[in-house]
């Protein structure tokens, strides 16, 4: 086949604290498409690194047109870059990964003849996590709570590894929420999906930065922005709580003139008075959160802003950012 007629692979990879990765990352990823064989385009997306990568990423271009930078204005979080990426992919079938070497690049392979049975979306499974036991746990508890709320059942072996077709990815820019998640994204806009197992490896720089309050953050952001079931909860726990307070109020009216009995129990009283003043404070705080992503959401910011890239010719697909 010519090359002009081989399937053209982008790799969208948002990059932040990997700096050391980048260059052995895009090597692999250079061989791997290669062997397919398949044209190349490789997507470095600096998310405002710390530890200055966009030097990196300009000298591999310069190595190689076919690595491609954009330089964020200021960290907007992986998923804000990642949607960076998909806007100025001009491939066939598109490939999301990690930076930090855990996502193998050599599992591109597998993942692309996975797609080519017919399926427009093939996760990575990483069925053996090289992670902490911390790490590992935190993300079973997050898709544990975010599949309580929403409904769903979601898989915790699988995270942005994936590869989509050139419709899929069409269909992402479609979406232009502030609150992003790209696997719950990918998974509501449907089209033929399976997964593939593939093997994980262990981070090679660094750690991770989704610490246990960040993945508490995430999750929710990902459940108000997905799902209004706490709305129907507070609702629920509302109509229990003053069911209750009238049972236990005909109790005591019974008592006081039926049994000739006094009330009497200041300290019940003053609990009771503080436990239902808690819990609706906890519901107007949940209502609050609502309130605040809608208030996000009209006020129609980009979801992320480029200071620069390092193609004069880059082309951005997207209708917005």
């Amino acid at each position: 086949m010519e090359k002009n007629n081989q399937p053209l692979i982008s790799v969208v990879v948002p990059v932040y604290g990997c700096k050391t990765c980048l260059a052995e990352l895009c090597d692999r990823v250079k061989q791997t498409i290669q062997s397919i064989p398949a044209r190349y385009e490789i997507l470095l997306v600096n998310d405002a690194s710390p530890d200055h990568a966009w030097e990196v990423i300009t000298n591999l271009h310069a190595q190689d047109p076919q690595v491609k930078g954009i330089d964020l204005t200021r960290n907007f979080g992986q998923h804000h870059a990642i949607t960076a990426g998909l806007d100025f992919t001009a491939g066939d079938w598109v490939v999301v990964m990690d930076c930090d070497l855990q996502d193998r690049p050599e599992e591109i392979i597998s993942l692309y003849y996975k797609a080519l049975e017919g399926y427009d979306v093939v996760f990575a499974q990483r069925m053996v996590r090289q992670d902490r036991s911390m790490k590992k746990l935190s993300s079973k508890l997050f898709y544990r709570i975010y599949d309580y709320f929403s409904g769903q059942k979601s898989d915790a072996t699988i995270a942005n590894y994936s590869i989509v077709s050139r419709k899929v990815v069409e269909s992402y820019r479609e979406l232009r929420e502030q609150n992003r998640y790209f696997p719950l994204f990918i998974k509501w806009i449907g089209y033929k999906q399976t997964k593939l197992p593939v093997q994980h490896d262990a981070r090679k720089e660094g750690k991770s930065s989704y610490h246990f309050r960040k993945l508490v953050v995430l999750a929710t952001d990902a459940i108000v922005s997905q799902s209004n079931k706490p709305l129907r909860l507070s609702i629920t726990v509302g109509f229990l709580m003053a069911t209750l307070s009238f049972i236990y109020a005909l109790y005591l009216f019974t008592r006081y003139f039926f049994l000739a009995e006094p009330v009497q129990g200041w300290t019940s009283v003053m609990v009771s008075l503080f436990f239902i003043g808690g819990l609706i404070f906890f519901q107007f705080g949940i209502i609050g959160l609502y309130l605040g992503k809608i208030f996000n959401e009209t006020k129609n910011r980009p979801i992320y802003l480029i200071r620069d890239v390092t193609d004069a010719n880059a082309e951005k697909k997207g209708d917005r950012q």
